[in-house]
């Protein structure tokens, strides 16, 4: 039986046990969760997109994991957590999510995925863990296990309405069908897929954002809308998002470039406009990504670097792109390729170069290394202030694309919806419909949350009625 014929299978059966509106890794969780607590339960999974394109953000993540194995998150997590996220963070949230990570990890071993360590470009944290075969590898081995117990994954199915009455849920679709369950879990993403929320709550221009990946665009907020609805109190830094910086050359999802940090950033004037050095990339690329975007000519910059960057251990893994650098063996001739004032570039990389320190021995490309340039530098850089002087030199332009964003609902930590006057019974939500982020992303925490409250949210959903 194909697809469609599931989809139209919808409106014959009375009433499903539990309706999950979202096919990546936190939906996908709480289905199968679900399924092997209550083997005989009816459960759907409804996903906007087509089977092909299903899975969001999930699918095209990589996935890293903020843990050294699968069996430990290291101490200190939840103070980071809630330091990530300034004065907005829920303390409770991160330590359900630190007791639960290494059993929702174990669990997805079971599930058949398999992880190894993985080494970030240039980072000074300890080392993340990941899947083989990244956030593909999560969905496809959940989306088999979804099937194999008999959950109905309904494809081109844009869960748009919820109805919420007594012991009963009603999920409206957009093509008007209507689907009933005793229980609701939330977990469609946030909202980086609607022009009209992303210029509504991120500004003017947001809505020309590029998605770092396909999967990106078909988040488009619906769940989030359709809680608020229904009462939901709002969550996580509405104005807030996670970007990255990428080649707007590439077509290749997430064509990310790191290497900034090393070089200087300027932009189609020639002129430099941040602090290239303030921290890792980490810490950074959300504030210049939204720099680039919202506040630079053109929304374009560009990231040099001279030939010592090439001599850095893992340089490579800093150019995601599959497009080559503009390069030249002088600053003239790479103006004139980069398409900026020759003479103005040049005078950038000059007072850049007489504000770096003469000693050079302190850089460390892996921390924060203090190697700053000398008063007087507008803007300052630092860290990693070494002189743009050992051609040939090379030039990669920069754009901002959006990850997801912050804003979302309030739940508590066994994944229940709260409401203005506490509970709403029957609804619940996982992953970045959840909100829950403020200020900027915490690294290597995204999918962690999107797993273990997804499987929470399945586990309570499935065993409340």
């Amino acid at each position: 039986m194909d697809q469609s014929s599931k989809i139209f299978r919808l409106e014959y059966i009375n009433m499903y046990d539990l309706v999950v509106v979202g096919h990546g890794i936190a939906g996908l969780a709480a289905a199968v969760s679900a399924a092997e607590l209550s083997p005989s339960a009816q459960i759907a999974v409804l996903e906007h997109a087509p089977e092909h394109a299903s899975g969001g953000n999930s699918r095209w993540s990589p996935a890293n994991m903020r843990m050294p194995s699968v069996n430990e998150v290291l101490p200190g997590f939840v103070d980071d957590m809630v330091a990530a996220s300034g004065s907005g963070g829920d303390r409770a949230y991160f330590e359900r999510l630190t007791s639960q990570a290494p059993e929702a990890l174990q669990w997805l071993e079971k599930q058949g995925v398999q992880f190894h360590a993985m080494d970030y470009f240039l980072k000074s944290w300890p080392n993340r863990i990941q899947p083989i075969g990244k956030g593909a590898a999560i969905v496809e081995a959940l989306k088999q296990s979804a099937k194999s117990k008999g959950v109905q994954l309904v494809y081109n199915c844009r869960a748009q309405r919820l109805h919420l009455g007594r012991g009963q849920a009603i999920v409206e679709a957009a093509d008007g069908r209507r689907i009933i369950a005793r229980s609701v879990v939330l977990a469609s993403g946030g909202f980086q897929g609607s022009p009209d929320m992303l210029r509504t709550h991120l500004g003017p221009g947001a809505e020309t954002l590029r998605p770092i990946s396909p999967g990106t665009a078909w988040n488009a907020g619906d769940g989030i809308q359709m809680a608020l609805a229904n009462g939901a109190k709002a969550s996580g830094d509405w104005n807030g998002m996670h970007s990255e910086v990428i080649d707007p050359r590439s077509s290749q999802p997430a064509p990310l470039v790191l290497n900034y940090p090393y070089g200087v950033v300027v932009n189609q004037e020639g002129k430099r406009f941040v602090d290239e050095g303030a921290g890792l990339v980490h810490d950074t690329w959300e504030h210049l990504s939204r720099t680039i975007h919202f506040d630079t000519p053109g929304r374009l910059a560009w990231a040099i670097c001279d030939s010592r960057f090439f001599q850095l251990e893992d340089h490579d893994a800093a150019i995601r792109s599959d497009m080559p650098p503009v390069t030249a063996d002088t600053i003239y001739g790479l103006a004139a390729q980069m398409g900026v004032p020759e003479q103005a570039l040049l005078n950038t990389i000059l007072n850049y170069n007489a504000a770096c320190n003469a000693n050079m021995s302190g850089f460390t490309a892996g921390r924060l290394d203090n190697l700053a340039t000398t008063s007087g530098l507008q803007p300052s850089k630092s860290n990693w202030a070494r002189p743009l002087d050992a051609p040939p030199y090379t030039a990669f332009p920069l754009a901002a694309a959006i990850v997801y964003t912050f804003g979302g609902i309030a739940t508590d930590v066994e994944a229940r919806v709260l409401g203005q006057r506490g509970i709403i019974p029957n609804l619940y939500a996982a992953g970045e419909i959840t909100g829950h982020f403020y200020d900027k992303a915490p690294n290597a925490v995204a999918v962690m949350r999107a797993l273990v409250f997804g499987r929470i949210a399945g586990l309570n959903a499935i065993s409340s009625h």
